[in-house]
Protein backbone atom coordinates (compact mmCIF):
# COMPACT_ATOMS: atom_id res chain seq x y z
CA UNK A 1 0.00 0.00 0.00
CA UNK A 2 1.58 3.27 -1.02
CA UNK A 3 0.72 6.69 0.29
CA UNK A 4 1.97 9.10 -2.35
CA UNK A 5 1.86 12.19 -0.13
CA UNK A 6 3.96 10.56 2.56
CA UNK A 7 7.75 10.36 2.51
CA UNK A 8 9.68 7.43 3.96
CA UNK A 9 12.64 8.81 5.92
CA UNK A 10 14.64 7.52 8.89
CA UNK A 11 12.27 4.59 9.53
CA UNK A 12 9.20 6.86 9.57
CA UNK A 13 6.40 7.80 7.23
CA UNK A 14 6.43 11.61 7.25
CA UNK A 15 4.06 14.28 6.00
CA UNK A 16 3.71 18.02 6.58
CA UNK A 17 0.30 19.72 6.54
CA UNK A 18 -0.22 23.50 6.30
CA UNK A 19 -3.57 25.09 7.13
CA UNK A 20 -5.03 28.62 6.98
CA UNK A 21 -4.68 29.13 10.73
CA UNK A 22 -4.19 27.52 14.12
CA UNK A 23 -7.87 26.63 14.53
CA UNK A 24 -7.88 24.57 11.32
CA UNK A 25 -4.63 22.85 12.29
CA UNK A 26 -5.97 22.02 15.75
CA UNK A 27 -9.27 20.72 14.36
CA UNK A 28 -7.30 18.43 12.02
CA UNK A 29 -5.18 17.18 14.92
CA UNK A 30 -8.33 16.43 16.92
CA UNK A 31 -9.77 14.35 14.10
CA UNK A 32 -6.47 12.48 13.66
CA UNK A 33 -6.25 11.88 17.41
CA UNK A 34 -9.71 10.29 17.47
CA UNK A 35 -8.84 8.03 14.53
CA UNK A 36 -5.47 7.09 16.02
CA UNK A 37 -7.11 6.22 19.34
CA UNK A 38 -9.59 3.91 17.58
CA UNK A 39 -6.64 2.16 15.93
CA UNK A 40 -4.55 2.19 19.14
CA UNK A 41 -1.75 3.56 16.98
CA UNK A 42 -0.54 7.00 17.96
CA UNK A 43 1.57 9.36 15.84
CA UNK A 44 4.53 11.45 16.75
CA UNK A 45 3.66 14.98 15.71
CA UNK A 46 4.35 18.65 16.13
CA UNK A 47 2.19 21.72 15.70
CA UNK A 48 3.35 25.29 15.26
CA UNK A 49 0.54 27.72 14.49
CA UNK A 50 -0.85 26.54 11.12
CA UNK A 51 1.57 23.66 10.48
CA UNK A 52 1.27 20.04 11.60
CA UNK A 53 4.05 17.54 10.95
CA UNK A 54 3.42 13.83 11.48
CA UNK A 55 5.85 10.92 11.74
CA UNK A 56 4.50 7.35 11.78
CA UNK A 57 6.23 4.12 12.71
CA UNK A 58 5.41 1.10 14.85
CA UNK A 59 7.23 1.05 18.18
CA UNK A 60 6.18 -2.53 19.00
CA UNK A 61 7.76 -3.76 15.73
CA UNK A 62 11.14 -2.18 16.50
CA UNK A 63 10.43 1.37 15.32
CA UNK A 64 9.95 0.47 11.67
CA UNK A 65 7.24 1.29 9.14
CA UNK A 66 4.53 -1.37 9.11
CA UNK A 67 1.10 -1.91 7.59
CA UNK A 68 -0.39 -0.15 10.65
CA UNK A 69 1.48 3.01 9.68
CA UNK A 70 0.30 2.84 6.08
CA UNK A 71 -3.26 2.29 7.27
CA UNK A 72 -3.17 5.30 9.62
CA UNK A 73 -1.57 7.41 6.88
CA UNK A 74 -4.44 6.42 4.58
CA UNK A 75 -7.00 7.39 7.23
CA UNK A 76 -5.23 10.75 7.71
CA UNK A 77 -5.32 11.32 3.95
CA UNK A 78 -9.07 10.63 4.02
CA UNK A 79 -9.49 13.21 6.81
CA UNK A 80 -7.63 15.85 4.80
CA UNK A 81 -9.30 14.94 1.46
CA UNK A 82 -12.62 13.14 2.02
CA UNK A 83 -13.89 11.01 -0.86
Amino acid sequence: MGNTNWIEQDHFLYRKFVFKNFSEAFAFMTRVALEAEKMDHHPRWTNAWNTVEIWLNTHSAGDIITEKDHHLAQRIDEIISPK
